[in-house]
């Protein structure tokens, strides 16, 4: 079965720094571009970053550019979104999201099928 667990999430301050990770099993992770969203309460679910399933653009959201980076490792088969810089309008669920691509360079115009649980990253000021 697809599984998808986030982790590294917490509480940190203003122009603070996060690395979540997204680790995926029962799927070839090299075929599937991998997404992060948030959702803040009361608010509508977003797309921060992708990454294609074939090495190459990736797609950020304007609010984070330059603040955030994903990458990914295919031998763990783990995503991660280092955060920088955060911000307390950052402040949400992070969730790790998953989609067969299969020699896809692109991730940014696709539905996603597979979820993770979220992990929770919290900004103060």
């Amino acid at each position: 079965e697809v599984q998808l667990v986030e982790s590294g999430g917490g509480l940190v301050q203003a122009g603070g720094s996060l690395r979540l990770s997204c680790a995926a099993s029962g799927f070839t992770f090299v075929d599937y571009a991998i997404g992060w969203f948030r959702q803040a309460p009361g608010k509508e679910r977003e797309r921060v970053s992708c990454i294609s399933a074939a090495d190459g653009s990736n797609y950020y959201t304007e609010s984070i550019k330059g603040r955030f980076t994903i990458s990914k490792d295919n031998a763990k088969s783990t995503v991660y979104l280092r955060m920088n810089s955060l911000k307390p309008e950052d402040t949400a669920v992070y969730y790790c999201a998953a989609v067969f691509r299969a020699g896809s360079y692109f991730c940014d115009m696709y539905e996603y099928d597979y979820w993770g649980q979220g992990t929770q990253v919290t900004v103060s000021s």
